[in-house]
């Protein structure tokens, strides 16, 4: 899948989710439950113990799903995680040394980004979508809306306070897509291996995305 399809298949389902887990076993226990539920896409985050080995397990044994490596704080991570097979690389905060990487290796990213000035220059930059992280802090819903307003052909993720009460609301207020972590990964649902608590999450997700959409 190159970068293009990448990009498209982010814009096209509009969830992302989050793995940031206590183990390798758990995150690629996460990572299969999420993909047979509609929402072909993960980040696996570097907190994750062993995370890069996570990334290059799961695009060998999954190879429709889009692996992306989340948490990156420097290129030499972020190189070795390309290595291991993953699509997408983003960051927490801006890091334009990744950006200009990503850039050169033809990979999709998205840095974090919390600032107008972060956000602009993030797309001046190059960034695919921009991350607006931590998006509940400084407004949610509403502040991704007032920065659609001038920023209008930016592609922002809304992440940080998205949950089943305001997921909508953020696809409403003009996000392409929204970045979902143990609102949809529950960590009781990882504990007890329940494939099925995790897969009704996701289609909710699913759901509302394309109901805040019009899709239904």
């Amino acid at each position: 899948m190159n970068k293009e399809q990448v990009r498209n298949r982010i814009g096209e389902i509009g969830i992302i989710p989050s793995i940031r887990v206590s183990s390798a076993a758990d995150a690629v226990f996460a990572a299969e439950a999420v993909a047979g539920s509609g929402i072909p896409i993960v980040e696996v985050t570097m907190t994750v113990p062993g995370a890069i080995q996570v990334i290059g397990e799961l695009t060998r044994s999954n190879p429709s799903l889009v692996v992306g490596a989340g948490t990156l704080f420097d290129v030499e991570t972020a190189d070795r995680c390309l290595d291991a097979g993953a699509k997408f690389l983003t960051t927490t905060g801006l890091n334009l040394e990744i950006v200009a990487f990503a850039l050169k290796e033809e990979t999709v990213v998205f840095p974090g980004a919390l600032t107008p000035s972060e956000i602009i220059m993030a797309w001046k930059a190059g960034a695919d979508f921009v991350k607006v992280f931590p998006c509940s802090a400084v407004g949610g819903a509403h502040y991704i809306k007032t920065l659609k307003s001038p920023l209008p052909h930016v592609h922002l993720i809304a992440s940080g306070g998205v949950n089943q009460q305001t997921a909508a609301h953020f696809i409403h207020a003009g996000a392409t897509a929204v970045g979902i972590g143990h609102d949809l990964i529950q960590p009781d649902a990882i504990k007890r291996r329940e494939v099925g608590w995790i897969r009704e999450l996701a289609s909710r997700y699913v759901q509302m995305v394309r109901e805040a959409r019009g899709q239904e």
